[in-house]
């Protein structure tokens, strides 16, 4: 028996998010007392694959083949059941980002598995299996208790703290098969973006929304993401009015963060808005509107204009940095 870890790279390289799930899915295997595998899909070189050792894994599996150029839900799926068939796995781990999201519904149904998706607590109970996650969108909780032999969790971003161990994983590299006949789309070419934090990866995020009344407001946003090394992100109207690019747009409807810092400056913070960010690890607000949605989701707020405020805040960091 064992608890069997998916762990993305990008371009052989672990994120943070990566070492969030080791973490989780390490003690999921202390409570049931069997080892932890992680296993992550394309090259990966042994000393980046050891980093994950140290975050609980007992065994890592590096599953090559050189065919394998872009992430392929299909045949991730395939590799991943085969391993899990192989190792016994009795619980199965993912992140609850856009490849778990496509990875672990495919492995729910062919391994006959129930699915805990997004979960963001260690299980309540081994017998019977209840995890916790958030319903509702992060209105409401909610115990899912699976009652199938093997269970699969999606773990929601920023919500459990990375744990360090003096593990030694062992490493092996496993050639693995990559079936190109039933791929139907044909990648050409692939751009990525430079020179800008991406938010899905961001530590900190400011983010502004009607309360700054035009885009030409927006170069104090910029120059405090520039000293924290933050992020930008909008809300859904900023986006529709064109005064930040679409890729912005954090919400139900736009990008699911989970930073540990969320600023909203000038947000009221509409349901759709806070399903996208209600992950955030601390929420601060700055908005004119005492009674404003955004306030009760925040721990910490500013009711002000964002005028006169981000300029007093621009100044008092760079104070801090002494800039």
């Amino acid at each position: 028996m064992s608890v069997l870890i998916f762990v993305e790279n990008w371009d052989g390289k672990f994120k943070k998010l990566s070492f969030e799930l080791v973490s989780y899915g390490s003690k999921i295997a202390e409570m049931l007392a069997t080892e932890a595998i992680a296993i992550t899909i394309g090259n990966v070189d042994n000393a980046e694959l050891a980093k994950l050792g140290k975050y609980g894994a007992d065994r890592v599996i590096n599953a090559v083949n050189d065919g394998i150029q872009i992430f392929d839900s299909q045949n991730f799926t395939s590799i991943i059941a085969g391993f899990a068939d192989k190792e016994n796995a009795r619980v199965i781990v993912l992140s609850n980002n856009s490849t778990g999201k496509a990875l672990a519904p495919r492995l729910s149904v062919r391994l006959k598995a129930g699915l805990g998706s997004g979960v963001s607590k260690l299980p309540a109970n081994i017998e019977p299996f209840s995890v916790f996650k958030k319903v509702y969108s992060g209105n409401a909780f909610a115990n899912i208790v699976i009652k199938t032999d093997i269970k699969i969790l999606t773990l929601a971003q920023n919500s459990f703290e990375l744990i360090e161990s003096d593990k030694n994983a062992d490493i092996s590299q496993v050639l693995v098969e990559w079936d190109t006949s039933g791929l139907k789309t044909k990648v050409n070419e692939v751009q990525k973006q430079e020179g800008k934090i991406l938010l899905t990866d961001a530590d900190v995020v400011i983010s502004g929304g009607r309360g700054m009344k035009s885009s030409d407001n927006w170069g104090p946003i910029l120059e405090l993401a520039d000293l924290l090394g933050a992020a930008t992100a909008c809300s859904r109207p900023v986006s529709d009015e064109g005064w930040r690019p679409h890729d912005e747009h954090t919400g139900q409807t736009g990008k699911i963060i989970a930073p540990n810092l969320y600023l909203a400056i000038g947000i009221s913070g509409a349901t759709q808005h806070l399903a996208g960010v209600s992950s955030s690890k601390f929420i601060v607000a700055i908005n004119t509107d005492k009674d404003a949605p955004i306030f009760s989701a925040a721990q910490y707020g500013i009711i002000g204009d964002a005028g006169k405020v981000l300029p007093k805040l621009v100044e008092a960091v760079k104070e801090l940095k002494g800039k």
